[in-house]
Order: C-alpha cells, then structure tokens, then sequence
C-alpha cells in the first residue's frame, strides 16, 4: 500500500471517530434536555446533577422539531438525527454489499465445508483461501476492493464456533460465538439452494443493543425483489441468535405456503462489539462486551424485550 493511500486512511479514520464523538456530545446534551422538559411537564423537581445546568440548557434551543439540518448536527437517536450508525451504513440500500469470507489459518475440511455454505448464504460474496496471511493484509486489501464487510469463521477441533464480522472501512467489528452448526447434507430431506435474494425475518432484537446488532447482520445481505421466495431467519432466544434459511411457495390449493429448509443450521451469540475494523482490535473503543460472570442472569438478556439494556 503506498504512502498516500496510508495517510489517506489515516485522515479519513479520524474523520470519522471525530464525528462519533461529536455526535455523542450532542446526544448526551438532547438526553439532558429531554430530561428538564419531562420534569417540568411533570411538575417534579429537575434533577440535581442538571439543576446547574437547566437554564443554559433551555436557553441553547428548543426541544421541538429543530428542522432537518439543526437534526443533522445534533446527531444522535434522541435528537432524531443521524448518528455514528447512519454514517457507518450510509449506502445501505442504495448499493449492493460486497462480503468476502475467510476461514482461521490451516482450517480443517469441515470449516471450509462451512465457509462454502455461507458463501452461498449471502449474494455477491466471495471466499477467500486464508494462506499466510494476517488479518492487517487482508483488511487492507479489502478496503483498496471497496469490499462492505470481512467475515472470518474459526473453528476449534475442528468444529466451526465463531464468527467475526468486520465493517469495512472503519467498523464495527462483531465478534459472535457459534453453536449447534449443522452443514446443508446434514439436515435430512435438504431443498436444492436458492440464489436469490432473501426476505429477513428478526424476531425479538428490541433494545438499543438489538437494533444495533439487527443492523450488523441485515446490510449484509442485499434488497430482495418482491417476488423472491427465500427467507432467511434471525430469532433471538434468551440472547442465542438462531439461524434458519428456507425457500417457500404456495401449495397444490393455492391458500396457504409450503416452508422448505435449504440450511445450514447454527445458533449465534454476541460477544463483543468495537468501534473499529479487524485489524484495528485492541486499539479501537469497545462499544459492547459480554461479561456473564459479573451480572445475574436477568440481566444477561441484553438483546431480549423484557430486560432494556
């Protein structure tokens, strides 16, 4: 990579952590505004970490509809404007994603076996023979392709168990155990595979930390026309992500559908989340990380309805 191309990814990364975290000031300082408001309307006392701050608040600017451009840059969900995701996944929608898949360094037969079945799990892929190669090299190339999204499997005695999925080019990165893998010529009675583009199904992904990570596995896959019979299924159950694929079509009577599994088979759990690509781990901010021995076990369902995160 040459030397312009270094510093000109140097510039636009921070660029973009810039951004971020003017984006985050100015969510934290609208969730202080909404705060003032919601006392005030309530008649209750305005909290006292804010009582300081209430009137140079107030004095800042309205809380109503500020316009399109004030909601630009303010940033953030509460203000309703865009937000460090929006500009992450700005193109979503408007242009297909490129995914390249690899696998961990020497991988066995089955986790090649498995890399090939996601290949064909998300349209315009690609796989990728892993080699020598480090993680760096690959995430350079990928950005210089203006690939969307990296995705390494890894395996451990030979059975596939983890997933990362890098953003390219500058994040996020999420880091997914995986569980219960069952490859297509395992599952008995298989429908031949479909290569059309897939309705999703997300069930159950309500928290701030549920869109988000709706949002990481849904750009992967391109807009399906409307006639498309594939469907591809995200169900969270207590935080396990259960993956299932199927083709349909109505059957002999014309009223109802006929649901056909074309696999594989694997359940899904989040682990960790940066703010940053592959290549970028250990430097990047941690936005999310799973520590189930410090919490209960309510407070482990970080992605389900019934316990906001």
């Amino acid at each position: 990579m040459s030397e312009f191309s270094l510093r000109r990814q140097a510039r636009l990364r921070r660029e973009y952590l810039y951004r971020k975290s003017i984006q985050e000031r100015h969510a934290t300082i609208q969730q202080n505004k909404d705060k003032i408001k919601a006392s005030l309307q309530e008649g209750k006392e305005i909290p006292t970490a804010l009582q300081e701050k209430a009137l140079g608040l107030m004095a800042s600017g309205d809380w109503d509809d500020p316009g399109p451009q004030l909601a630009v840059e303010l940033g953030g969900e509460a203000a309703g404007g865009s937000t460090n995701i929006d500009d992450e996944y700005r193109w979503a929608g408007v242009e297909d994603p490129r995914v390249v898949i690899t696998t961990s360094r020497d991988p066995s037969s089955k986790l090649k076996q498995f890399s090939k079945e996601i290949k064909l799990l998300f349209p315009n892929s690609q796989r990728l023979n892993r080699g020598n190669f480090e993680n760096k090299q690959l995430t350079d190339a990928c950005r210089a392709n203006e690939i969307t999204d990296f995705i390494v499997l890894h395996e451990t005695r030979g059975n596939p168990d983890a997933m990362v999925i890098s953003h390219l080019p500058n994040g996020p990165t999420a880091y997914f155990t995986l569980a219960d893998v069952v490859m297509r010529h395992d599952i008995p009675d298989i429908g031949p595979m479909s290569e059309q583009y897939p309705h999703l199904i997300f069930h159950n992904f309500k928290t701030p930390l549920g869109t988000r990570t709706c949002n990481i596995l849904k750009y992967l896959f391109p807009v399906p026309k409307d006639n498309s019979q594939r469907t591809v299924s995200f169900i969270n159950l207590d935080d396990w992500i259960l993956f299932r694929q199927h083709t349909f079509k109505k059957d002999e009577g014309g009223k109802d559908y006929a649901l056909k599994e074309i696999g594989p088979r694997f359940s899904m759990k989040l682990y960790r989340i940066i703010m940053g690509t592959l290549d970028q781990d250990g430097a990047a901010d941690t936005e999310f990380v799973l520590r189930p021995y410090m919490n209960t076990a309510k407070k482990r369902r970080f992605m389900s309805h019934d316990d906001p995160w």
